[in-house]
């Protein structure tokens, strides 16, 4: 039952975002069209989460909205000069991506009566805002980042670039092998969670070279879009990078802190574990300290 309502509001988010973008006026530039259908869907959604009291029915949005908007670009362009070859290693990057993710939310899903323990806490500090905070800081915030991360697809999909060089193999090595270490990772974890003792923290396979290698993973898939675009229009790199650095920005000063603080509070070693373990770029842990 909580999958259909999910699903039915999705479907009107999407329903609503498409009429506009079919019957809606022409802004005459695609990554417009894009960013309103986007709002037009986020708004939807959101309604949906104050309807059924939970925000966390917007999570799924992060992986289904790429795969929607760049599929419309490569549709709704018809621009010469396009390199249909990285298009197609994009389009084949997003929605291994996506379809990885997607798949993962639906795995672990208990349904709607879980929200995710980030949510309540920001709506609860923000008094009178608790509306105002829930729209803004965990439905738009999101998706405009989102957006940001995708501007290198529509670069791909609807600006002339060059030909298809070896920073495009690049981009399809680390777009494919982003999703493939996030799908160990998470099924390390979920071994992982199937045995633990209360209060024990993971640090091993991928976890013990890394405290967040799903994050890792996320954070390389989107620096992947921004090589794709960078390898059809060197000379745009400062704007093509913008959405994978604030990527980072954001899983480095926000998700990962609250993540580890929670840590902190439930696991007594956690602290060991930072001591020794990288926090997101995988690589050889410190020795143990003897006790």
């Amino acid at each position: 039952m909580s999958l259909a309502r999910v699903g039915l509001s999705y479907l009107i988010a999407f329903g609503a975002a498409t009429g506009w973008l079919l019957w809606g006026p022409d802004t005459e530039w695609l990554w417009l069209d894009g960013l309103i259908a986007d709002l037009i869907a986020t708004l939807v959604v959101f309604g949906a989460s104050r309807v059924h009291g939970n925000s966390s029915l917007y999570d799924p949005y992060w992986s289904v909205l790429p795969p929607y908007l760049v599929i419309f670009w490569f549709l709704a362009a018809d621009t010469p000069g396009v390199e249909d070859v990285r298009a197609v290693m994009l389009l084949v990057v997003v929605f291994v991506w996506a379809i990885r993710l997607t798949g993962n939310w639906l795995y672990d899903w208990p349904g709607l009566h879980h929200e995710d323990f980030r949510y309540a806490p920001l709506r609860d500090g923000a008094g009178r805002l608790e509306m105002v905070v829930d729209f803004a800081a965990i439905h738009l915030f999101p998706t405009l980042i989102v957006f940001l991360g995708l501007v290198p697809a529509y670069a791909v999909l609807a600006r002339p670039g060059g030909e298809v060089n070896w920073l495009d193999i690049v981009a399809l090595v680390v777009g494919i092998g982003a999703p493939i270490l996030q799908f160990v990772s998470d099924a390390q974890m979920r071994a992982f969670i199937r045995t633990r003792q209360p209060g024990q923290a993971m640090e091993s396979g991928l976890w013990a070279w890394s405290r967040h290698p799903n994050y890792f993973g996320e954070i390389s898939f989107w620096f992947s879009l921004a090589f794709f675009g960078i390898a059809g229009a060197p000379e745009d790199w400062w704007w093509l990078l913008a959405g994978a650095v604030g990527m980072t920005v954001m899983f480095q000063g926000a998700s990962i802190p609250m993540m580890e603080k929670r840590s902190l509070e439930r696991r007594p070693n956690y602290q060991e574990i930072i001591d020794r373990v990288p926090r997101l770029v995988p690589r050889p842990p410190k020795r143990r300290v003897p006790a």
